[in-house]
Parts: structure tokens; C-alpha cells; sequence
């Protein structure tokens, strides 16, 4: 028979694709001794079959789940539903991989109308029993009778208001039991029956609603989000209930072993005295950091604070933990990895090297790469004169500048039309996560560092402020007031997530600065990978970014990109324009000087690193106005100006457009096809390359261009514009009277180059795989087309398990890649490879690139630090040293 269920002691942390994570986590602490109140976990595979069979738990997971109550409550000496001695449970979602706040809890399970009063005679404090009562009327109508929240706030803020009260710890047992019977109202009106007053009801109801909530809305795209598979399914753990809400010598709070924002050595977190858990995470009260525990509760905190250390050791990561204090007894009700900031991140993982609880590698793992991009972006610049409009907790570091919106379906709409929006809110639930996603940051008056908004924006690295009370924010009239200052929805604000500072307007922005541990971690990547890294680059600007990030060179340099200046545009048509070859020679003369010092500025910025210049790609009308445009404009100088010499040029203009349209541009003429049928340009701009290089030579430095031709579909076309290049290099090597060292080779983005790719190999030195272009011509998608019509679609019904031209498609276009270097190889064993498309900037396809024997991966230049991490962490995992693969080959 299939063991469902599991006791706390029969568990351990490697059993967490079974137990969840949570789950495997309070086995492991109740397995070493540590303060944890009794349980046990039903299984992630229970929560599968309880989908397969329809949504229902089956006689054998039932019949289990009350052999292990049995047992709870023999172990408690208490029972579930007892008048005299009744057990209360606590009902916790625990997916394999953390996903806070997206799925169900409930609390206080257990609690009828006998049960309460109990409560009220075993603890003496009738107050603490029937707010523990209401407490669970309300969640449990939430999570399990679907009922929405607000009736019963609503209900609870009217009340305090009629008597007099301010915060609900003011409420007196006779209050509560008066919120009791309306709030059993509520559920009558909604649900047309009574609250369920059976606690063996009532503990399968919550089984059930925990499960179900593995596919609620905001934990499907928290999953899709972070990319956590949907067949994995959550456990339930079902743990006796200890109260943190008995009294001033009772609390609650929530803490981690450093700080999560930055990474520091210190106990973080925070508390409330006379408490439960939710109260802390909800946001609904403003807590006190956790230092204030030592002044309040000396032994408890000197105990939390020795448990804190245990954990970290014992797990060897910073840990994220829950505890409740009952009447000066400490519990741990739960630890798990905690979720940090990109900065924090790295200077964990550094520290604990040198602390000696890691080594380098199991650093190294311990930093994903996306996370990088956190530090890579602008900060408020520091000698601006900041006026302060308010302060909250500094939640998560980071400035933004948006607009105020106060829904998250607004931030969701607004996002997704490219504005900058910032989401203001009481505080966020964990129905929000899609207007989270869609912000640049996040403000909420009420709730501290660990709240919902805190933990979910440090996950996704968006800067937020928790707990700004001075802000009154009317939700009704979209605005917000903070003294006399009104700011309304729309309105544009500044924040900065590492003060805690809110400011009117748009604040002007620096860029980063990257800390020691930072370049430590780097360097240590840098010694383990055995894959360059290189940067596409355009432009002297890009290059020296691309330095300063740790390139190892250029992989791409788009020249058509130097031919979008304004100053040249009419040049390039002029060129466009020629009626001869010797007109557009004219043009060329002209264009030749200016792709030189193009040139020129790249070498000198790169020096002496790699760079490979990929000639002219796109089709020649792209550097033409628009003819929709032209047509509009010809009419209008038709109708005033009918004889003007400007209505002869833009008729000439549409005519050449007209000629020059395409049906399919992608696949029409451009790359080398350019080149062959218009070979001065690609003489010019290879003349402006070795006239660069020629130059820079004779001035002592070291130059190693590597010319690129695109498209190539044929050997024939790269053997024809081969020549073309060493002709020219030829010429002014002849010229100057020197020698360079060049090399000539292609970018694979068709199909058919890939599978012919051992006889394209006799006429290139190197192949590079332009990813982006390959995948349109495999999938046969236009990617503009394909993003805004149907790929999103393909994705969500799982059509595609992600957007191919984000993440490489290993089984398709990644074939054609191992085909193109394996057949390449066969006729040039030394031949060096790369990808130069999107693709070489993403930790995945940086992985597959790796095992494809790829010399190389480029991408932008602030996403070198991301790569070269990224291929450390693909060397420590498959560990196979590639022979073809030379530090020279970077």
C-alpha cells in the first residue's frame, strides 16, 4: 500500500519532492531536537491523486490521515472536536520549492461553539478564545467556503468604530462574541447553510481547499513566474496549533539568519507580542524588529538566537523562520532557504566561503544568475537634493519612478502597454502577484519587512516599501495624501527601496556600482567556467561597458546599427537611391570614413580582445521611410507644391521604396544575398575594417577582427564574399605595406547551413550561431508576429513549454546547433564556435551551449555578469573538460 502520510519524526530534508518543502523541513528540525509543535504531512502525491480521481480525497488517504490525527492526538493528550481537552490544528500548503503567500492556510481548525468555551475555561482567558474563534470563522470562509474577505473586515472596522476601538487587541471577550454571531451571518447569507461546526468536517474541508489552491490563479502564475513545473503538486501539513495571542508573555514573528536585503551578518526579522502568524505576514499590524524580543523576552530570544545558528549551520544557508512564543515557551513552527536579494544573495554565499560553511563552488550554485540583473541597473544619484514627501521600511533595495496606480489589475493593464507604473496599496495579498509583476515597485502603509509585499518583490528583485503609515490612501478616489500633499492615480513618483523614501516626481538616476563580494564571486566563475563569454556590442560605448563587465571580447557587432545615425541616414539613402555603381560608389566614399572611426573607437576600447563585425543584414528598406508615409506626403506636395524640387525626391523616394518592398523581408534580400548582388558594400564597410586595423597597428596595439558574413545559406555564397574580403585585405596590406592577422567566417541562421555545415566549414573559420534568426527560420515564425498573436496563447496551454525566443529550444533549433558544430568539426576540427542571439545571455540555453562543446556564448553587455556565472555553474554540474575548448578560443 502507498505510504500517504507521513508523522513529523518519519521524515527528513531529503524527502522534500514528497513532503514539500515545508514538511521536509519541520521533519529534519523535529528529527534534531529542536521546539516543534507535533504533525504530520500528507504527500505531494496524494495532492496528484486527489486530481486524478476528480478532486477527492480517496478511502485509503482518508483512512490514513485519521490513523495519523489518532496519533497526534495521542501524543498531545488532546483531541479534535473534545469539550474538555480540544486539539486546535493548523492546516499549511508546502510546495516542493518556495512559493510565499500563493497557496491556502488555516488556522485554529478545530474551534466550534463548544471548543471555544473550552478554550476559554483551559487558559482562563476568555478574550484570547473567542478572538481565536473569529479568527478562524473568517479564514476558513476564505480559503475553504470561498467567501470573500472583505465582508468580515468590513463587519470587524465597523464594529471598532462604534466602540470607540483602535486596534482589535481592544476587543473584550463579549465583543468578540457579538463579531462571532455576525460573522456566522455572513457565512449563512453566502453559503445558504451554517458554519460547519464538525472538526473532522471541517479538517477534510481545509485538506481539500489546500490542494485546490495549488491551482489558483496566483500561484499558476507565481509557478509560471519562477518557472516551477505544475505536475509537483503541494503537501499538507497539519501541526498542532501553539498560540502566540495569550497575553503580553505570548508573541509571533517571523526572522532570518541575515539580512535578506543586503546580505548582512545580523538577525533580521520581526515580532508582535499578543499575536498570531498571520497578524505579522498580513500586514494588518505594524510589528517590532526582532531585536526588541531581547528586551521583552530575554531567555526566549537568547534561545531563538542560539536555534538560528543551529539552523544555518545545519542547512548551511540563511534560513527564513517562523515562531510563536506561548506563555514564554518557544516553538519553531517552520525554517526554509529564505529569499534574498541579488545583493544579499552574493555576499551570503562569499562570507559563508570564508566563514568556511561552503566552498567556492556550492557558492557559485548558490546565485542564480537572473538575480544578477538586480545590481546591473540605476540607482537615485546621491548628490540630488531629495525632498522627502514620506518614510516606510526599506523592504527591498532599489529606486523606480512610476506612475501611482493603486489596483493591481491597473498595474497589470498599464504594464503590459509599456508604461512605469508603481503599485500603492494598503497593503498587498497575494491576489495581487500579477500587479506586482507588472510594476516597477511596490508602497503599502500597513505591514513590515516580512509581509507578503517585502518577501515577494526581494524575490523578483523589485525595490519596496512596507509600512509607510504617514500615507492615507483612499482606494475609492485613487489618491493618496500624506499632511496637506494629495497625489492622485497617474501621478508620477520616485521610491527608494533602500531608505524607505517616497518622492514627488522623477529623481535623476546613476548607475551601479558593483560591490567586492560581487567581483569576488565573478572572479572565482571566471576561474571554474570553461566557456567565453563575449558581448554583443555596436558602438566604443557598449564595447567599453562590455570591459567593464568581464567580456571576453566582442561576438557581435551589428554594423547596420552604425548606420541608423541621423547624420548618415541621408547618406545611406543616397546609396540606396543610385541609379549606377559609380553613384553609389559616390555615397560609399562618404559612408567609408565613418564606419572607419567606428571602428576605430571599438578596437581601441576592446584592446586587443576578440571582436567580430558582422557586415550589413537587414534589407535596404529599412534605412527608407515608411511607405504608407511617403505616400501621404507625395499626395499632400501634389495638391501645394506641385512643380517643388521636394515632391521630385520623395516620387523618386516611394518609387525606389516601392521597388525595394518584400513580402517577406526576413527571408528576402538581405545578409551576404546583399553582398552578392551589391558587393561595394560589403567592399566598403571590409575597408573600413582593415583601414581601422591598419591604423591602429602601426600605432603599436594588438587588433583581431573576425569578419562575419550573415545569412549564408550556401557554401557558394560565403566562398564569394570570402574572397571579397581577403581581396580587400590584400589591398591594404599592399598599401600600407604590414601584415595582419584576420580571419573570415559566418553566422549560422538557417537551417540548411547547419546541415550542410562540414562543407560551409571548408570556407570559415568560425561559426556563429545567430539564435534568434535560427529560431524564426526552424519554427517558421516571424517572431513579431508570433509574440503578439498566438505564442503567449501556445504557452499558457502548454503548447510550447516556454517562448522560444527567450529560452532555447534544446530539441529543435539546439539539434541544429549540435549538428552544425559536429559536422563543422568533422572538416575543421579547431573550428571555433559561438551563439551570439539573445539566447547566449540566458542561464538555460548558456547551459545547453556548453554541452554542445560551444567555445563561446555573446549577449548584451549587461548581461555578461549573468553568463559568465551561468557557464561556472553549467562547468560545475556536467564538469567535462572539452579539449577543443582553449583559453585562447575566448
Amino acid at each position: 500500500m502507498t505510504k500517504f502520510v507521513y508523522l513529523f519524526h518519519e521524515g527528513n530534508s531529503n524527502m522534500r519532492e514528497l513532503l514539500g518543502g515545508k514538511g521536509a523541513n519541520l521533519a529534519e528540525m523535529t528529527n534534531i531536537g529542536l521546539p516543534v509543535p507535533f504533525g504530520f504531512t500528507i504527500s505531494t502525491q496524494a495532492c496528484n491523486a486527489y486530481y486524478e480521481a476528480g478532486k477527492e480525497i480517496s478511502p485509503e488517504v482518508k483512512e490514513q490521515i485519521e490513523d495519523a490525527l489518532y496519533e497526534l492526538e495521542r501524543k498531545t493528550g488532546k483531541i479534535l472536536g473534545d469539550q474538555n481537552q480540544p486539539l486546535l490544528v493548523s492546516v499549511r500548503s508546502g510546495s516542493v520549492f518556495s512559493m510565499p503567500g500563493m497557496m491556502d492556510t488555516v488556522l485554529n481548525l478545530g474551534m466550534n461553539d463548544q471548543t471555544v468555551e473550552a478554550i476559554a475555561h483551559l487558559t482562563g482567558n476568555a478574550r484570547f478564545a473567542y478572538d481565536s474563534y473569529r479568527r478562524f470563522i473568517q479564514m476558513f470562509s476564505d480559503v475553504v467556503l470561498q467567501i470573500d474577505v472583505y465582508h468580515f473586515e468590513r463587519l470587524l472596522e465597523e464594529t471598532r468604530e462604534q466602540k470607540g476601538y483602535t486596534a482589535d487587541p481592544e476587543l473584550t471577550a463579549e465583543d468578540w462574541k457579538e463579531v462571532i454571531i455576525k460573522y456566522k451571518e455572513i457565512v449563512k447569507e453566502h453559503t445558504k447553510q451554517d458554519f460547519p461546526q464538525d472538526p473532522k468536517e471541517q479538517l477534510f474541508l481545509a485538506i481539500n481547499a489546500v490542494f485546490d489552491s495549488w491551482n489558483n490563479q496566483r500561484a499558476i502564475i507565481y509557478r509560471r513566474l519562477n518557472k516551477i513545473p505544475d505536475h509537483l503538486g503541494t503537501a499538507v501539513n497539519i501541526q498542532s496549533m501553539v498560540f502566540g495571542n495569550m497575553g503580553n508573555d505570548s508573541g509571533t514573528g517571523v526572522a532570518f539568519t541575515r539580512n535578506p536585503s543586503t546580505g548582512e551578518k545580523i538577525l533580521y526579522g520581526e515580532y508582535l507580542i499578543n499575536a498570531q502568524g498571520e497578524d505579522v505576514v498580513a500586514g494588518i499590524r505594524t510589528p517590532q524588529p526582532i531585536q526588541v524580543l531581547s528586551k521583552d523576552m530575554p531567555k526566549v530570544y537568547d534561545q531563538f538566537l542560539q536555534i538560528s545558528q543551529l539552523l544555518e549551520q545545519h542547512y548551511q544557508d540563511m534560513q527564513d523562520i517562523e515562531f510563536t512564543v506561548e506563555r514564554g515557551k518557544l516553538f519553531i513552527l517552520q525554517t526554509r532557504n529564505g529569499k534574498r536579494t541579488a545583493q544579499a544573495a552574493i555576499r551570503i554565499a562569499v562570507d559563508m566561503v570564508n566563514e568556511g560553511i561552503i566552498d567556492q563552488q556550492t557558492a557559485l550554485l548558490r546565485v542564480d544568475p537572473d538575480q544578477l540583473n538586480q545590481l546591473l541597473h540605476r540607482r537615485i544619484d546621491d548628490s540630488y537634493e531629495r525632498q522627502q514627501l514620506a518614510k516606510g521600511l526599506p523592504a527591498s533595495p532599489g529606486a523606480a519612478t512610476g506612475q501611482v496606480v493603486f489596483d493591481a489589475d491597473e498595474a497589470e493593464q498599464l504594464g503590459n502597454e509599456g508604461k512605469k507604473v508603481i503599485l500603492v496599496r494598503p497593503e498587498t495579498t497575494p491576489d495581487d502577484i500579477h500587479g506586482i509583476i507588472a510594476s516597477q515597485a511596490i508602497v503599502t502603509s500597513r505591514g513590515g519587512m516580512t509581509s507578503h509585499a517585502a518577501v515577494v518583490a526581494r524575490g523578483m528583485g523589485k525595490a519596496c516599501i512596507c509600512g509607510c503609515e504617514a500615507l492615507k490612501i483612499d482606494l475609492d478616489a485613487k489618491q493618496f495624501s500624506v499632511g496637506n500633499t494629495i497625489v492622485h492615480y497617474g501621478d508620477v513618483i520616485t521610491i527608494d527601496g533602500s531608505t524607505g523614501e517616497v518622492m514627488l516626481g522623477e529623481i535623476p538616476m546613476i548607475d551601479p556600482q558593483l560591490s567586492e563580494e560581487f567581483q569576488q564571486l565573478l572572479s572565482w566563475a571566471d576561474e571554474t567556467r570553461q566557456i567565453g563569454v563575449r558581448a554583443n556590442a555596436d558602438n566604443p560605448a557598449d564595447a567599453k561597458k562590455s570591459l567593464e563587465f568581464g567580456a571576453d571580447g566582442i561576438g557581435l557587432c551589428r554594423t547596420e546599427h552604425m548606420f541608423m545615425d541621423i547624420k548618415r541616414i541621408p547618406i545611406v539613402q543616397e546609396m540606396i537611391l543610385a541609379e549606377t555603381s559609380e553613384e553609389r560608389k559616390q555615397a560609399l566614399d562618404q559612408l567609408l570614413p565613418m564606419q572607419q572611426g567606428d571602428f576605430e573607437g571599438i578596437f581601441l576600447e576592446m584592446k586587443g580582445h576578440p571582436v567580430t563585425i558582422r557586415l550589413l543584414d537587414p534589407p535596404m528598406h529599412e534605412f527608407l521611410p515608411d511607405k504608407e508615409d511617403l505616400i501621404v506626403d507625395v499626395t499632400k506636395l501634389q495638391l501645394t507644391e506641385p512643380n517643388s524640387a521636394e515632391l521630385k525626391r520623395k516620387e523618386k523616394l516611394l518609387k525606389k521604396v516601392q521597388q525595394l518592398a518584400e513580402f517577406n523581408p526576413m527571408l528576402g534580400h538581405r545578409g551576404c544575398r546583399l553582398g552578392m548582388i551589391y558587393p561595394e558594400i560589403y567592399e566598403m564597410q571590409v575597408r573600413a575594417i582593415f583601414n581601422a586595423v591598419a591604423k591602429l597597428t602601426e600605432q603599436g596595439m594588438t587588433v583581431t577582427p573576425e569578419i562575419m558574413i550573415p545569412l549564408v545559406g550556401h557554401v557558394n555564397e560565403l566562398k564569394r564574399m570570402r574572397e571579397l574580403v581577403i581581396n580587400i585585405a590584400n589591398q591594404v596590406m599592399g598599401e600600407q605595406s604590414m601584415h595582419f592577422d584576420y580571419t573570415v567566417g559566418t553566422m549560422i541562421e538557417i537551417p540548411r547551413a547547419a546541415l550542410t555545415a562540414d562543407e560551409i566549414a571548408e570556407q570559415a573559420d568560425f561559426f556563429s550561431f545567430g539564435t534568434n534568426d535560427l529560431t524564426q527560420t526552424t519554427f517558421g515564425y516571424s517572431r513579431d508576429d508570433a509574440e503578439g498573436k498566438f505564442l503567449q496563447a501556445y504557452i499558457e496551454q502548454k503548447v510550447l513549454p516556454e517562448n522560444p525566443f527567450a529560452v532555447l529550444d534544446q530539441q529543435g533549433v539546439g539539434k541544429l546547433i549540435q549538428t552544425g558544430v559536429s559536422l563543422g568539426r568533422q572538416t575543421k576540427p579547431s573550428l571555433k564556435t559561438g551563439i551570439c542571439g539573445e539566447h547566449g545571455g540566458e542561464k538555460k540555453s548558456i547551459e545547453f551551449c556548453y554541452q554542445a562543446g560551444l567555445n563561446y556564448v555573446s549577449c548584451s553587455p549587461y548581461r555578461v555578469p549573468l553568463a559568465r556565472l551561468a557557464a561556472a555553474q553549467a562547468t560545475i554540474k556536467h564538469g567535462i573538460v572539452k579539449e577543443q575548448m582553449t583559453v585562447a578560443s575566448k
